[in-house]
């Protein structure tokens, strides 16, 4: 499929729940909307989970899983897709033979690994499928996007967590080098006065994105909220630089702006509609 960019694009999440609203699949369809999508979603996974931490993940068949992507294929013309929460083995598989069937123009993949509160959302025998899937997303989509923090890098390059951006560099290259997709190494796990994310790709020099970083806990579903506001601008332009500065610009608004929402007594969510807003204006 040759990308086409398109004002409206039409986005599908593939990820897990969240029945309080701030990652998963419900913070995917705020973000996409955010940035001026319209969201559709397929659930990988139920999971009974809040700011405090998961209770239980329950995962519905494959053969389910498989009824939801075809459904969508069948009537609506996708233009990217983010892939989430995908649990297990046969999961992850099952998504990379979709992409490779289907092939969206564009694809930003958050290899989701541990959430925020530190709870496991992929089991440790699916680390290589996931390895596989990275490498996939970067054959199949005209653009592609992986979006690792600093824990998921260092499962994927089977390595120690980087203590310092430069390590972490280092492991983001070593990924970049098994896949075509784009590397966007995030810095929000390391200790620092600025919030640093690095663009690594193969044919153009890296870009940096820095923002102040903010007192907060709220920082459940950044990750989500990221990676489906990325895919919605890169589908809306083409320009994956671009795209990456005007979202990483849009989450630093709702990180800084998550206080006004009072949602949970653990790590709240960010604020997704805060450029609509008259008080945060």
């Amino acid at each position: 499929m040759t990308f086409i960019s398109r004002e409206v694009p039409r986005v599908l999440s593939i990820a897990g729940t969240d029945p309080t609203g701030g990652a998963g699949l419900q913070a995917d369809l705020k973000s996409i909307a955010a940035a001026g999508g319209y969201g559709m979603a397929v659930v990988t996974a139920l999971v009974a989970q809040n700011t405090c931490g998961v209770r239980s993940v329950h995962t519905p068949p494959l053969s389910f899983l498989q009824e939801q992507l075809d459904a969508v294929t069948d009537d609506v013309v996708i233009d990217a897709v983010k892939i989430g929460m995908l649990g297990d083995t046969a999961i992850t598989q099952l998504i990379g033979e979709w992409l490779q069937q289907v092939k969206p123009p564009v694809v930003v993949l958050d290899p989701v690994m541990v959430a925020t509160s530190g709870d496991r959302l992929l089991t440790a025998e699916a680390e290589e499928a996931m390895r596989g899937l990275v490498a996939t997303v970067g054959d199949v989509a005209d653009l592609a996007v992986v979006t690792p923090n600093v824990p998921e890098l260092a499962v994927l390059v089977g390595q120690d967590r980087a203590e310092s951006l430069g390590e972490a560099l280092v492991q983001g290259e070593r990924v970049l080098a098994t896949t075509q997709a784009a590397v966007l190494v995030k810095g929000g796990h390391l200790e620092s006065e600025t919030m640093t994310d690095t663009l690594l790709q193969r044919d153009a020099d890296a870009a940096t994105f820095t923002h102040p970083h903010v007192a907060t806990s709220n920082t459940h579903g950044t990750g989500c909220s990221l990676s489906s506001g990325l895919a919605t601008r890169i589908a809306q332009s083409g320009d994956v630089v671009r795209a990456t500065q005007l979202t990483t610009d849009w989450l630093y608004g709702a990180i800084f702006h998550s206080d006004l929402l009072e949602v949970g007594k653990g790590h709240g969510p960010v604020f997704h509609g805060w450029e609509t807003d008259p008080s945060c204006q």
